[in-house]
C-alpha cells in the first residue's frame, strides 16, 4: 500500500476580530494567520482500515479513537489508513494543532489517491480551510473565506503555552460584544516595521475573556513583553498559547531562553 510522511505546522492568529454571530451560533471572524516552522509529524499508509498511533512529547491525553480529527479526516476521504501522529504541539492550545494535523491527512490522502477533498471539510473545524493552504492568509466568516497573502515578510517569534486548559465556549461567552469592528486594511507596502505598526492597531478579541478564565495567560503576556526586543505580545486563537514578535531570529532565540519555565512550552519559531 502507498505511504507518505508529512508535516503539520502550528497556526498562529496574529489578529482575531470577532465581527458577528450567525443565527446558528457560529461566530464570524476576521483574522490574519501565519504558520510556524514547528509542528507535528505524520506518517500515513493506505490500508483496509483506519488506525491511529500517537507518540511524541505531547502525546499524553491525545485521543486515539474516532473523535480524533485525523481519523475523521480519513473517514471524510472514504479511505482506510494507518496513521502515525508524532505530537510536538500542545493540544487545544489556540495554534490549530488538531486542525493542521487533519488538513495534512486530507492533503496526503489526496496526493496518494487523487481523490478530491470534499467541500464539507469545514465540518472538521473552522481552521481547516486555512490549514489546507498552510501559508500566510486572512480568514473570514466561519473560516471558509480565505485570502492568501503572497508578500508577507518573515517574522521571528516565540510561542509559549503555560499548560493550562482554556474552555473555548466560556471564552466566547465572555465577550462583551459579538459585533466588533473588522481588521483595518493591510498597508500597501509591507515590511517588518509597517506590519508591526499595523498589528499593534489590531486585536485578539478573545484575549481579555481568556485571561479572565485563565489568569496565567496574563502572566505569560507580561513575561513576553518584558523580554529584550519584543515588539508585540499577544495571544493566539482562543488560547492559551501566546506569542512575542522580534526583529531577528537571534532576539527570538535569546527571549526563548529567558522565558523557559518548568511548566511552560516555549518555542522560538519563524512565521511565514
Amino acid at each position: 500500500m502507498a505511504s507518505t510522511e508529512t508535516f503539520a505546522s502550528a497556526k498562529v492568529n496574529l489578529t482575531l476580530h470577532v465581527t458577528g454571530q450567525r443565527a446558528d451560533g457560529y461566530h464570524l471572524l476576521d483574522s490574519l494567520v501565519m504558520f510556524a516552522d514547528c509542528g507535528d509529524r505524520i506518517t500515513l499508509r493506505l490500508s483496509e482500515t483506519a488506525t491511529l498511533t500517537v507518540s511524541g512529547p505531547k502525546a499524553s491525553g491525545v485521543p486515539t479513537g474516532p473523535e480524533n480529527l485525523v481519523l475523521r479526516a480519513a473517514g471524510l476521504m472514504r479511505v482506510g489508513a494507518e496513521i502515525g501522529l508524532e505530537k510536538h504541539l500542545p493540544a487545544a492550545a489556540g495554534i490549530g494543532g488538531g486542525s493542521s494535523d487533519a488538513a495534512a491527512v486530507l492533503l496526503a490522502i489526496r496526493d496518494l489517491t487523487g481523490r478530491i477533498i470534499p467541500e464539507q471539510g469545514l465540518s472538521l473545524g473552522a481552521d481547516i480551510p486555512v490549514c489546507l493552504i498552510g501559508q500566510a492568509a486572512i480568514m473570514r466568516g466561519i473560516g471558509e473565506d480565505v485570502t492568501v497573502l503572497e508578500n508577507m515578510p518573515t517574522l521571528h517569534a516565540v510561542l509559549i503555552n503555560p499548560g493550562v486548559p482554556v474552555p473555548t465556549g466560556a471564552v466566547f461567552q465572555g465577550l462583551s460584544r459579538k459585533d466588533n469592528p473588522p481588521m483595518e486594511p493591510l498597508p500597501p507596502a509591507l515590511n517588518f516595521e509597517t506590519l508591526i505598526g499595523w498589528l499593534g492597531q489590531q486585536r485578539n478579541d478573545l484575549q481579555g475573556p481568556a485571561i479572565v478564565a485563565q489568569p496565567a495567560i496574563g502572566d505569560v503576556l507580561r513575561s513576553i513583553a518584558a523580554t529584550a526586543g519584543c515588539r508585540l505580545a499577544r495571544m493566539s486563537g482562543s488560547g492559551a498559547t501566546c506569542f512575542g514578535l522580534y526583529e531577528t531570529a537571534d532576539a527570538a532565540t535569546k527571549a526563548a531562553t529567558v522565558l523557559q519555565r518548568p511548566d511552560w512550552w516555549v518555542q522560538p519559531v519563524r512565521l511565514n
